[in-house]
Parts: structure tokens; C-alpha cells; sequence
């Protein structure tokens, strides 16, 4: 997920070991991908900002690997049903988990919102200044104004005596 920058939006692909591509998208504000491996080594992604190369992004991204291990032990090779409270666990175990991915949405959108609103309070006060100045200059100028109309000129004297 993009969380800054630009138009919200990034270039992505993902290869295998070999050089095959196995995932590509342009231009996503986010997305997600699930991929079962089949060839041992190295895989490689990459983020791409090609396309605007004058804004910065924060991209957040996120991976699990391999298969999370049995909440109880020997629940694989159970030949009997799960008793009432094994699967109040497991039922518990699913709900946390679906929280912590909330949680995690929930952080993601705030960091995007604080980045946001610290745009644009940089905004705001580079805006303020201006309109300070502004305001400076102008009071300067009607002070010298009005004080010009207030203010009695004499004709200067050529040297001429009575």
C-alpha cells in the first residue's frame, strides 16, 4: 500500500528465482497477492516509481512465509472432533488474528491521513506568511499615503530676497 507521495499510486512485479515474473501491476494504490512457492531461492520485488519520478513514496508492504504452525498440539493428526474449548481457542486464535489485520489497516490509514494533514499544514502556514507580509506591505503603504495628504509642502526658496 502506498502511503505517501505522488498520486498514491506505484509500480510492482515480483520474480521468481529463474527471472519468471509471477506478478505485475502498474499504477496500484494498493493490493494484495498470495503465491505458493515451487522453486527454492531467491525472489525478488520491486517498487517502481517511473512514472513519477519527482515525488517521493512510502510504500508499506507486508509478507508471511511458510504455514503458521497448529494453535494445539497433534491438531494435524486428530482423529476425533475438537472439544469445546479447543475450538473456543481456535475461534479465539481466528478473531485475533482478523484484529491484528484491522489494526494494521487502521495504522496504515492513519500514517496516509497524518501525511496528509501535514501537507497541508505546510501549506497553511507558508500561505500565512505570505498573507503576513502581504498585510505588512500594504499597512507600510497606507501609512506613508495618509501621511503624505497630512503633510504641508513648501515650495522650495531659489534664493530670491525681499
Amino acid at each position: 500500500q502506498v502511503i505517501s507521495g505522488g498520486h498514491y499510486d506505484v509500480d510492482c512485479y515480483v520474480e521468481d528465482p529463474n527471472g519468471k515474473t509471477i506478478y505485475q501491476e502498474t499504477k496500484k494504490q494498493y493490493d494484495s497477492f498470495s503465491h505458493h512457492t515451487e522453486v527454492k531461492g531467491v525472489y525478488t520485488f520491486c517498487f517502481s516509481n517511473e512514472f513519477s519520478t519527482f515525488s517521493h513514496k512510502i510504500v508499506y508492504f507486508d509478507f508471511q512465509v511458510g504455514d503458521e504452525p497448529p494453535i494445539l498440539p497433534d491438531m494435524n493428526n486428530r482423529v476425533t472432533a475438537l472439544t469445546q474449548m479447543e475450538s473456543a481457542c481456535v475461534t479465539i486464535h481466528e478473531m485475533l488474528n482478523a484484529v491484528i489485520d484491522s489494526q494494521t489497516h487502521y495504522r496504515l490509514r492513519e500514517a496516509q491521513d497524518r501525511s496528509r494533514a501535514e501537507e497541508l499544514n505546510g501549506r497553511v502556514s507558508y500561505w500565512s506568511v505570505g498573507e503576513t507580509l502581504i498585510l505588512f506591505v500594504v499597512s507600510i503603504g497606507q501609512v506613508m499615503l495618509l501621511k503624505s495628504f497630512f503633510t504641508e509642502k513648501r515650495p522650495s526658496s531659489s534664493g530670491a530676497g525681499t
